[in-house]
């Protein structure tokens, strides 16, 4: 006996209307399973798309998983939309959809493509949920405009929830998002990074994937909680003034036998054809993006985190990949464009769509493109031509940069223009500069051991790494563990080598990069012209032999201009000269080299009066110590020092937090 309800929807004739043409970007308010009441009974209404089915009916432990309890109906449309009201269905309970295909006498149990919430894998059931959540992050989201504007200071500290933290004593168990949210936000706040990226929190069948191939685009994994657990680490980070950043994955997505390839016996979500329907990379499928439902599917999942779960910002996975058709594929193996050409053109319209909706809708959120090639204008206007995102990766500094930093200083002045180069094309995009998790796995070794030398060369190294990184224009991001020189490269089993702190060499390295980040978000003049030409300009970029750079940043107002200069060598520089476009004090506000962050204390006794000699074409210069493999930063206040103000508060202020010593406690 079918105990489904007819005639009760959440989809109209608009929502069918848009849902077709591509440009219902709500699905998940009307697709899924939605906990109601109905004729004074509680119960679930289903909807799923399968518009090549014979028949689909919901199974679950409510039914005993029985295939002919619960059979839906399909809409009148033509959507393709099956649906109906089950009464006595109650959050928590497991349910799948039984599809009997209209093709090959076949059929399936397919997970929700709109689950809100799934089974701790490796189970793969669905489960009825409810998102109610009471929020208390109301001042974040009323600031978060400010706090994630292009000119705003944005310093990344990117996570894999699973790893950052293991309790060992409890068999390795991971933390949980509540857990997370105590820990991870303080050690956060106090770090002064201004956002979190967290590796794809949605639901993902094989762990070691670190979470690039999803199946739940609409559920945070059941891994480390519920929902409204994900929910109370955003709102955590939130009310401690951090922004949250989720990596996005709508390029490609596993073929498990419970997710969404051959969902209806047909090839629904992705193409049919291998050619342009499978990604040989990751042995995992792609897309169909010219199809409208499709289209709406994927937007709808980017659109739901950021309305759900109050995300700031999505980094979208794998743009290359996405962006030419004959992306890692040999001759024959592609098909090209209706124009005989290599790049997919219904991605691109898929890509632009994705941005629109998000700036839309969103405006005071970020998207930003993981794109590796040479693709003009990703994070360009779709009105001007681009591809609409807000930020790019700037993937060709990142390779640049531990490639040079990789060579033994003696070889570096061979290959000066591998630091310079990047400026040429530094404001063609909005860029970030990334450190992150793909540079420390597969053998690659973690930052600190890309370093050459001994044991000090390398810290130093990598802390002349990081300073010359929050000098250089451009958003930044860095992977967990780098922070304080993990020696091991990351691996998703283990937690990070906290141990490494009580060491006094490993808690300088992270003293530097918090020193760093209080200095960024205090200085306008290294974050407010980030993407403006006229926030830089070189000092000089010509010192090959010496293996020395020198430039200038500055902020939107005068009175900011700060001095970077980095020694690429073990050799201490005396007396170097270093032009300057104006005179007076220029004080010493950061050095890598200082004893605290184990260096040897070498530097310029807290600053340098200008001299009236001219040099780099400037009327006065700095007769400069530069300490070995180090950085140095020197800040002019101007003849007006005190009459103007620049430093924004809002981006400066660090609320207070426990410090690392009560962090270590806590990991002991």
């Amino acid at each position: 006996m079918n105990h489904v309800i007819p005639g009760v929807s959440l989809f109209t004739e608009t929502d069918s209307y848009l849902f077709k043409e591509g440009r219902h970007f709500r699905l998940y308010d009307k697709l899924g399973s939605h906990p109601m009441e109905v004729d004074g009974r509680w119960g679930a209404l289903f909807a799923v798309w399968a518009p090549n089915a014979e028949r689909v009916s919901v199974i679950g432990d409510f039914n005993d998983w029985n295939h002919d309890a619960h059979v839906l109906h399909p809409r009148w449309d033509g959507s393709g939309i099956w649906e109906g009201f089950i009464p006595d269905v109650h959050p928590w309970q497991l349910y799948k959809y039984h599809i009997r295909s209209r093709h090959h006498l076949y059929s399936t149990d397919r997970a929700d493509p709109f689950a809100r919430h799934t089974e701790i894998p490796p189970n793969t059931s669905s489960v009825v949920w409810d998102l109610k959540y009471q929020w208390h992050d109301d001042q974040w989201m009323r600031e978060r405009g400010l706090r994630n504007a292009l000119h705003a200071p944005q310093s990344v500290y990117e996570v894999h929830l699973g790893s950052w933290q293991r309790v060992p004593e409890e068999s390795n168990r991971y933390l949980t998002y509540r857990e997370l949210a105590t820990r991870l936000t303080g050690y956060v706040r106090e770090m002064g990074f201004t956002h979190v990226e967290f590796l794809p929190v949605m639901e993902h069948p094989f762990y070691g994937s670190w979470g690039y191939q999803t199946l739940g685009y609409f559920a945070p994994t059941s891994r480390f909680g519920p929902p409204q657990d994900f929910m109370y680490l955003v709102d955590q980070l939130h009310q401690n003034g951090i922004g949250v950043i989720l990596d996005w994955v709508p390029s490609h997505f596993p073929g498990d036998g419970h997710g969404l390839a051959y969902f209806d016996g047909t090839h629904l979500f992705e193409h049919s054809d291998p050619r342009q329907g499978y990604h040989p990379d990751w042995n995992s499928y792609i897309f169909n993006y010219g199809r409208n439902e499709v289209r709406s599917f994927l937007i709808s999942s980017a659109l739901f985190w950021l309305d759900k779960y109050h995300i700031d910002g999505l980094r979208v996975d794998a743009v290359a990949s996405m962006l030419y058709l004959d992306y890692s594929r040999e001759n024959g193996e592609w098909i090209p464009n209706r124009y005989g050409g290599r790049e997919n053109i219904e991605a691109i319209e898929f890509l632009r769509a994705l941005n629109e909706a998000v700036y839309t809708n969103f405006p005071d959120t970020q998207t930003a493109a993981e794109e590796s090639t040479a693709w003009p204008m990703v994070s360009r206007p779709t009105d001007a031509g681009g591809l609409g995102f807000g930020m790019k990766w700037n993937m060709g500094w990142m390779h640049d940069t531990l490639d040079y930093l990789s060579l033994d200083p003696v070889h570096r002045r061979h290959h000066h223009n591998q630091l310079t180069f990047s400026i040429w094309y530094s404001f063609a995009e909005n860029f970030i500069l990334p450190m992150s998790h793909d540079e420390v796995v597969y053998g690659k070794g973690s930052l600190l051991n890309k370093m050459p030398g001994d044991d000090w060369q390398k810290r130093a190294n990598l802390r002349l790494l990081f300073g010359y990184m929050f000098g250089h224009p451009g958003k930044k991001l860095l992977f967990m563990g780098a922070e304080f020189g993990q020696w091991s490269e990351w691996a998703h089993e283990q937690s990070l080598q906290w141990h490494l702190l009580h060491q006094p060499e490993h808690d300088g390295l992270r003293r530097w990069v918090q020193d760093l980040n209080h200095l960024y978000r205090a200085e306008p003049a290294l974050y407010e012209l980030d993407f403006d030409q006229n926030g830089f300009s070189w000092v000089d970029c010509n010192d090959a032999d010496q293996s020395v750079i020198s430039f200038l940043r500055r902020g939107a107002c005068t009175q900011d201009l700060i001095l970077v200069v980095a020694n690429y060598t073990p050799v201490p520089r005396e007396n170097y000269r270093v032009g300057v476009p104006r005179g007076g004090f220029w004080r010493e506000i950061m050095n890598s080299d200082a004893q605290e962050y184990g260096g040897g204390g070498m530097g310029n006794m807290g600053g340098v009066e200008a001299s009236p000699l001219p040099s780099h074409g400037q009327y006065s210069s700095l007769a400069l110590t530069l300490p070995p493999l180090g950085v140095v930063f020197f800040k002019s206040d101007g003849p007006d020092d005190g009459d103007v103000v620049c430093r924004n508060e809002l981006y400066a202020e660090i609320p207070e937090s426990p410090t690392v010593d009560f962090f270590l406690k806590k990991l002991s």
